[in-house]
């Protein structure tokens, strides 16, 4: 790796040129002690670090511990999800966002099965003709599961080259390349047999994994140490290989749009169950098809009415400002256990239904108690935790 580094020792190599094999030493060394905890890391399960991998994708890492956990309960093997209908699968998702990647890990797990005698490919060369894997994703399972020495390139890891080498972040076919060949020349080569994994047990991942460690502590060192800003490079354990200690130029970013959206929560009683009106989105819809989403409303139709929650939902680069209004007055009581549903003067269930600008055959009442078990978007989950009407059935309707 070449590079203008002004910093080292002698066994560093000449004057700007990275050894790979002392950066890794120190690397190592900084991984074994600095590790995050982390419920895919206890496993060498090749379906559980896939699943991880899948759910990891723009994501962040806190927000993945709870689903992957889980989502693994739910879904133990390989087998289990190749079996299991979309919509269980979305719903275990529900809240993780970006849906396409669940419905691609289901439709991969069932090529899996069918296709492929239940063997997940162990090269990143064929993870690659499966749904969902890209390079990257494909790179990770492969070095991760499988000992493949392949370099895992994602944003971290990108950062830390760039800063190592002292290179702009130009954002060209050119910078990616460049970043791609340095990640590469740090991976440690280790003869290792690559075998294809079937839930069998037939085909598992090698004992000593320097590739997939190596992978691991890149991109650990990135989100923990290289940050994007105000990095700690006084706990670096790279230091002083780096040519550019600190922050460096980066592309500006697209700034964020603001967007307004209001939607209806209006709850009914059918016996001594509560229901809530919920919206299918068609199963050709461009975006989250087929998920569950409260109903929503045009702006022009709640002009001057009090919502009964207000909330801000981020999506890729546009932030949107919900209102949630509701033809009752919701009123949680003092101990916050339950929701208390009253009747305003206000506007009727009647007069917001109507002008809900979509299909009667896509609205359906659903019992509270079922919404868990639903694949609801991001937005509808948070709203319906945010006024516990998810969490808690007992919701009580003024007569």
């Amino acid at each position: 790796m070449k590079g203008s580094t002004t910093g080292g020792d002698a066994a560093d190599g000449p004057r700007g040129e990275l050894n790979p094999i002392t950066f890794r030493r120190r690397l190592m060394r900084w991984y074994r002690d600095n590790a995050r905890a982390l419920p895919w890391r206890d496993t060498s399960d090749p379906y559980g670090i896939w699943v991880s991998e899948i759910m990891l994708q723009q994501t962040r890492v806190a927000a993945v511990i709870e689903y992957y956990t889980e989502f693994m309960r739910r879904f133990p093997t390989l087998v289990s999800l190749a079996l299991a209908p979309e919509a269980d699968v979305l719903a275990a998702w529900s809240g993780l966002g970006y849906y396409r990647r669940a419905r691609m890990l289901h439709k991969a797990a069932q090529f899996i099965m069918t296709e492929r005698r239940g063997q997940l490919p162990s090269s990143s060369l064929e993870l690659r003709t499966l749904p969902g894997i890209g390079e990257y994703t494909a790179a990770a399972i492969a070095s991760i599961a499988f000992g493949e020495s392949v370099a895992v390139v994602d944003g971290n890891v990108e950062r830390v080259i760039l800063r190592l080498t002292g290179r702009a972040n130009d954002a060209t076919a050119a910078a990616r390349r460049f970043v791609r060949e340095q990640a590469q020349a740090l991976v440690p080569h280790a003869p290792v047999t690559l075998k294809p994994y079937s839930q069998s047990g037939e085909g598992s991942p090698p004992s000593g994994n320097p590739a997939g460690d190596h992978n691991q502590a890149m991109m650990e060192l990135g989100a923990t140490v290289c940050l994007p800003h105000a990095p700690r490079c006084s706990e670096c354990p790279v230091h002083s290989l780096c040519c550019t200690r600190g922050e460096h130029p980066t592309p500006t970013r697209t700034p964020q749009r603001s967007q307004p959206a209001a939607c209806l929560l209006d709850l009914r009683k059918r016996g001594p169950a509560t229901e809530v009106l919920l919206e299918c989105r068609p199963g050709d819809a461009a975006v989250m098809p087929a998920m569950y989403e409260l109903p929503k409303l045009p702006q022009e139709a709640v002009e001057g009415l009090e919502p009964a929650l207000r909330l801000r939902h981020a999506i890729t680069n546009t932030n949107y400002y919900v209102q949630v209004y509701s033809p009752r007055r919701l009123v949680r009581s003092g101990s916050g256990s339950h929701l208390s549903v009253d009747k305003p003067s206000t506007v009727s269930a009647h007069a917001l239904r109507s002008v809900l600008p979509t299909e009667t055959q896509n609205l359906h009442w659903t019992r509270t108690t079922r919404l868990a078990s639903l694949p609801l978007t991001g937005l509808t989950r948070k709203i319906l935790q945010r006024l516990k009407v998810m969490k808690n059935t007992r919701i009580t309707l003024a007569e």
